[in-house]
């Protein structure tokens, strides 16, 4: 039986790029998801809460040291690069994202 992980993090949504967020959400690249499940994650969701600009995703994975291998991976640094211009990024263009801890389940 795997035992799944479940992680949440915050991310910052520069004003006014709520639609195109979700545009290129919807859009998302088959091989990014793929490398994605590769990785051990699954069960992804992003929120937003609007009035802020936040962005808070919930995953599940099966190993949470694997999700350091992704920064190495060409199409991953493609997405980022990709969405810099609509989000709070770091030099290297990935996410800004501060790491939430759980207060509470119920599973």
């Amino acid at each position: 039986m795997t035992i799944m992980k479940r992680l949440a993090f915050r991310m910052n949504l520069f004003p006014g790029m709520e639609d195109e967020y979700k545009r290129r959400h919807d859009a998302i690249w088959p091989e990014l998801v793929g490398l994605l499940r590769e990785k051990g994650i699954s069960d992804y969701s992003i929120f937003l809460d609007e009035r802020t600009g936040h962005l808070f995703g919930v995953l599940s994975v099966t190993d949470s040291l694997r999700l350091d291998e992704l920064p190495e991976q060409p199409v991953m640094q493609k997405w980022w690069t990709h969405m810099k211009d609509i989000m709070e990024t770091h030099a290297d263009h990935s996410p800004v994202s501060i790491p939430l801890q759980e207060v509470f389940h119920m599973p």
